[in-house]
């Protein structure tokens, strides 16, 4: 086994290794949710915290971490003897982010449970990580269903398995950490608020501090095990710290002061619920314990709302986490009550926090303006002289769309788009496994064994099972869809009104593919050629923040956007074959600039339609004389076409339930 990488070594971070301490000093807290740029010790850190725990009393050779002192009756080793246990080092489990249902919970062996009566069980991730780290890093990719069943286990404390009438519980308890690199796509909001804490790292804009972070890093390569000798002392006192915050927790008062103060915070800045007034009071004791105090203060009740309500402030998805700190210093100070003795709060709290880390104010990303270019001029301009286009329209308030959905079925990754064959939903028949057997089919397994049975020598009441009578459940959910949005930006759509409308319509299905777990690319055209404004990814925050830079002016070439998006969906079909895409066309249907623009276009079109690509055209065609080309270009591609004002969900019901074609992907 490597040597992991000394806690103490991290450089910076101060945030992060207060959020992971505090959880180590109270799992109360609720773990920690680290987002942060690719890079930025997120999972070395993670890494790290294990072995800075103290270890653990377990019964010995249960499977599920019993301790000795307050065993579990319902552990499926159980009942123990009273015995005096043995010591092990805490463990830390990674999930990863394409284990099944089965490695996360535990399986069971459904054949010996059906032919022998037996409860042969085999423990998964949440039983081998009871009492230590479960560690799941890109939690934003892992699948909803395994999100859902891994909060509901840390909520709970214990992690339960249904399967045909046969029930398994086991305690699972718990240091939940993700980690989240927000370019590839975010969580859901409902989801975040189920982490106790939230961080976020970004490397450090301060050369000496860089310098230090290659100089440790080439010295922990080049010697591991020399390098974590040097940092043993520290390890060591950061170890005997987390112990004795957590033999004093138990001791530390929380005032009607200090609750005054955590409910007014959470209420001042709107948080929904109850969970963050929870989350914040044990924080701020967790924050005394790891201060050696038995009193908790103003300046511990700060740090923890910059910890525990940034990640629950989100209104709508494209919301970035935040916390206003002057707002936050108001609402103390007005709330401060008698506490006169408390120290006022700022920036230099325990642990070095104070909420921001000094090398995180650096830009955010990069520059997202669009650069000035020439127009062609081939259409009339509304906007500055000379320029060809316009400066960037911001979208219109954006609205709950129609469901624009792929036909047939699919059998994508999971999401809540277009039917899909999955491992989760409603149950539409049976056939012989491939593989190991995880949804039984109990009918048609009793069905294809019931005519064997006289054959088999059956003398008693049970039924005689075999391998090959088996069935696997065939079940029907639904997937997410590659969303591939082909955006008009040309000088006939930019008269700003207008433009400003179709953002928000754009924005608005953006948002619907957040919900629904898609997949989103922005293909864009103007004066004389297409670019890919985004690729396609998980990140519909990023494909928003394209869309609102998205300038407009010259030409109209329809062809070569269209061409474009058949490229995109070419290369994407190599990297995810399963993954059915559904175009959005966004454009008045206008096509000129270069020879035979509208029969070119037309050319183009037909691509899509002869590949069975599934397709919506969003007319944009606006006044009183409307030439419906938008109308013809749906029709070339094989697809739909749809208003702006049709888009609504409270539009004419159904209009855009089935998009018309036949796509030769769909099973």
């Amino acid at each position: 086994m490597s040597t992991p990488y000394p806690f103490s070594a991290v450089v910076g971070q101060d945030d992060l290794r207060l959020a992971l301490l505090l959880n180590a000093v109270s799992p109360a807290v609720g773990g920690v949710l680290v987002r942060g740029e690719k890079g930025t010790a997120k999972s070395t850190a993670v890494r790290a915290l294990s072995a800075l725990l103290p270890d653990v009393h377990v019964v010995a050779g249960c499977r599920f971490s019993c301790d000795p002192t307050r065993t579990d009756p319902a552990c499926p080793d159980g009942p123990h003897e009273k015995t005096g246990g043995m010591n092990r080092p805490a463990r830390m489990v990674e999930l990863p982010v394409g284990a099944s249902e089965d490695r996360l919970v535990g399986a069971l062996d459904l054949e010996r449970a059906l032919a022998e009566g037996v409860k042969a069980f085999e423990p998964g991730l949440l039983a081998h990580a009871h009492r230590g780290i479960l560690y799941v890093d890109e939690v934003n990719l892992l699948h909803d269903h395994l999100v859902d069943l891994l909060l509901d286990a840390a909520a709970m404390g214990a992690s339960y398995v249904e399967r045909e009438g046969v029930s398994v519980r086991h305690a699972a308890r718990f240091l939940l950490v993700g980690t989240m690199n927000p370019e590839e796509g975010e969580l859901r909001p409902q989801l975040l608020d189920r982490f106790g804490l939230t961080v976020e790292v970004a490397a450090s804009r301060e050369p000496d501090q860089r310098v230090e972070v290659v100089r440790r890093r080439l010295a922990y390569d080049d010697d591991p095990s020399g390098f974590a000798a040097r940092w043993a002392d520290e390890e060591a006192a950061v170890r005997a710290r987390i112990v004795a915050a957590r033999e004093l927790l138990p001791s530390v008062r929380l005032g009607d002061g200090a609750l005054r103060q955590i409910a007014a915070t959470c209420a001042a800045f709107e948080v929904d619920g109850m969970r963050a007034d929870i989350v914040m009071a044990r924080t701020a004791t967790a924050l005394a314990a790891w201060a050696g105090r038995t009193e908790v203060l103003a300046e511990d009740v700060r740090q923890a709302a910059l910890l525990a309500l940034p990640h629950r402030r989100r209104r709508n998805p494209f919301d970035a986490p935040g916390l206003d700190e002057d707002k936050l210093d108001e609402t103390l100070e007005e709330f401060g009550g008698s506490d006169e003795d408390d120290p006022d709060p700022g920036p230099d709290g325990p642990g070095g926090g104070g909420g921001q880390s000094p090398d995180s104010d650096g830009p955010q990303g990069g520059d997202t303006s669009a650069r000035p270019e020439a127009g062609d001029g081939g259409e009339p301009q509304v906007s500055g002289a000379g320029s060809g286009e316009q400066s960037p329209v911001r979208a219109s308030e954006p609205f709950r769309t129609k469901v624009l959905s792929v036909p047939g079925i699919g059998e994508g990754a999971a999401g809540r788009r277009s039917r899909a064959r999955t491992e989760h939903g409603r149950t539409t028949g049976a056939r012989r496994p491939r593989g190991a057997l995880t949804k039984l089919h109990l009918a048609a397994t009793v069905q294809a064994a019931a005519p064997h049975q006289r054959a088999r020598g059956r003398s008693g009441p049970g039924l005689v099972v075999r391998r090959d009578d088996l069935r696997q459940a065939t079940r029907e959910g639904r997937e997410g869809n590659l969303v591939l949005f082909v955006v008009d930006a040309s000088g006939s759509m930019a008269a700003r009104q207008r433009m400003s409308a179709v953002k928000g319509a754009v924005l608005s299905l953006l948002l619907d593919a957040y919900q629904r777990r898609d997949k989103v690319g922005l293909v864009s055209f103007r004066g004389t050629s297409a670019e890919v404004a985004l690729p396609p990814t998980s990140s519909v925050d990023a494909a928003a923040v394209r869309l609102e830079s998205l300038p407009t002016g010259g030409r109209t070439p329809l062809a070569a956007g269209l061409l474009k998006a058949h490229d995109v969906l070419r290369v994407e079909r190599l990297r995810d074959a399963a993954r059915r895409p559904l175009v959005v066309v966004v454009t008045d249907g206008r096509a000129t600039g270069g020879p035979e623009p509208v029969a070119l276009a037309s050319r183009a079109a037909r691509l899509f339609a002869a590949d069975g690509v599934a397709s919506v055209v969003v007319d944009c065609e606006a006044g009183p004389v409307r030439l419906g080309l938008a109308g013809q270009l749906a029709g070339e591609l094989g697809g739909t076409a749809v208003t702006l004002d049709e888009l609504r969900a409270d539009a004419i019901a159904g209009l855009v339930r089935d998009v018309r074609g036949t796509s030769r992907r769909a099973a």
